[in-house]
């Protein structure tokens, strides 16, 4: 069974790649259960740039494979927005409500509610290799939130092909349409 090390700290992140990585044989260890190295800033102006980063930081500092994402939400009306500070929109890192108030003000008085979830993958070696991989769902921005399950902007970004938010979706749905689900599928097709 191959080890990697997940450079990340969310939950909801850490649970969908140890559930998508699980049945490929390939053991997942959150980087916090081998070392306490202090975040690297994600000084990138793309997710693609951010995920390199941080995978090959946490590749050095543990001498394992890291495998980083940096996803995040890409809203149309907003030029992009919140993209990139998709974590930190509001100001804190990892304010889900704060970052979904912020949204939903953003939007109010726009009709256009397109947007989608991006992912970038990025798998570096100790010996500097990398295998990179992205992913995208495509979505609407609705006003009120529903469901229950998944995190961040879930509640409110709904799903046409399923007449669902993501946070209404079951894991087995989410991982088959998600930006995550298919920036890994690419990453393993790639392996």
């Amino acid at each position: 069974m191959e080890r990697i090390v997940l450079a990340t700290g969310n939950k909801g992140k850490i649970k969908e790649f140890e559930r998508a990585l699980a049945h490929r044989h390939i053991d997942c260890v959150p980087v916090k259960e081998l070392c306490d190295a202090p975040e690297p800033d994600e000084t990138g102006t793309t997710f693609m740039e951010n995920a390199l980063l941080k995978a090959r930081y946490y590749s050095e500092q543990t001498g394992f494979p890291c495998l980083a994402d940096d996803s995040g939400l890409v809203v149309d009306a907003l030029d992009g927005a919140p993209g990139v500070y998709s974590a930190r929109y509001a100001g804190d890192h990892g304010d889900d409500t704060a970052n979904n108030d912020k949204l939903i003000a953003a939007l109010q008085g726009i009709e256009n509610r397109s947007a989608h979830y991006l992912c970038a993958l990025a798998l570096v070696y100790p010996d500097g290799q990398s295998v990179t991989a992205e992913g995208r769902c495509d979505g609407l921005i609705q006003d009120e939130p529903k469901g229950e399950h998944g995190f961040g902007y879930d509640p409110y970004f709904f799903v046409p092909q399923f007449g669902k938010t993501m946070a209404e979706l079951d894991v087995d749905a989410k991982e088959t349409i998600s930006h995550r689900g298919k920036a890994l599928e690419e990453l393993m097709q790639q392996l």
